[in-house]
């Protein structure tokens, strides 16, 4: 997998999966640039990679507000040439009993975690299809779209949306030879790893909690042009975790 000519936007990349994903492609050589509201933790993430001899820059974006993603987009491609690979990993969680959710909340969070990867699919393929080879979209989803938990309506609603419009681009975006799937993780450890206890890991399947770096290995492997003939699916990335029984003995 070779991704020393690709151009790689990350979403939400100034902590988390986000900065883990964006890290995982400028180790390949990608030129990633990482987008975050967070304007310091996204320039520090952005000079933690130029640190290391990597290409890499920052722009500050509001994906909730479609001019920021269309500035971001002419940035990307003024800066690089090109727009290689789309991850739509910017989002906001929210657990609030149902008859206390107010409808502004609802709303932000929708237009932040799902309004936001329309926004961006739509503005990125407009440069995507100018390449040869066109291009990837990756969609961060949650396994909170296909199994619950109380109080969790928006944060499901907006990830169980996402998987129904990743194969929806998949099939607008195909004759433009664009590649749209999703990555639904589970419990990825974003914090100190170390303070985990052994039946945190041990109640996965994989005997182990996930790390920001699972999940860009996935992003990697669906992204790789030799890969192509995968599209519109909803990876799960879980430690099997959603293959679980769940009674207790």
């Amino acid at each position: 997998m070779d991704y020393s000519n690709k151009t790689v936007i990350v979403t939400g990349a100034s902590n988390g999966i986000g900065r883990g994903v964006a890290a995982g492609f400028a180790e390949k050589g990608a030129s990633v640039v990482l987008a975050d509201l967070d304007e310091a933790a996204g320039a520090d993430a952005a000079a933690g990679l130029q640190e290391k001899g990597w290409s890499a820059i920052f722009i500050k974006t509001d994906v909730r507000e479609e001019t920021d993603i269309q500035h971001l987009m002419e940035k990307a491609a003024q800066s690089f040439g090109s727009i290689d690979i789309l991850i739509n990993n910017a989002g906001k969680a929210k657990f609030k009993p149902l008859h206390e959710l107010e409808l502004e909340e609802w709303d932000d969070l929708l237009n932040t975690n799902l309004r936001s990867v329309f926004l961006c699919s739509k503005e990125v393929s407009k440069y995507m299809k100018k390449n040869e080879t066109g291009g990837a979209i990756i969609n961060l989803a949650s396994t909170r779209a296909i199994m619950s938990e109380p109080n969790s309506e928006a944060y499901a609603a907006s990830k169980g949306g996402i998987v129904a419009l990743t194969h929806a681009l998949a099939a607008s975006l195909s004759q433009e030879r664009i590649t749209v799937n999703a990555i639904s993780p589970g419990w990825i450890e974003t914090g100190d790893y170390a303070r985990l206890r052994t039946e945190d890991h041990l109640q996965h399947f994989s005997r182990r909690v996930g790390r920001p770096q699972d999940i860009a290995r996935a992003c990697l492997y669906l992204t790789a042009e030799e890969n192509d003939f995968v599209t519109g699916i909803n990876l799960i990335v879980d430690g099997g975790m959603t293959r679980k029984m769940i009674y207790q003995e």
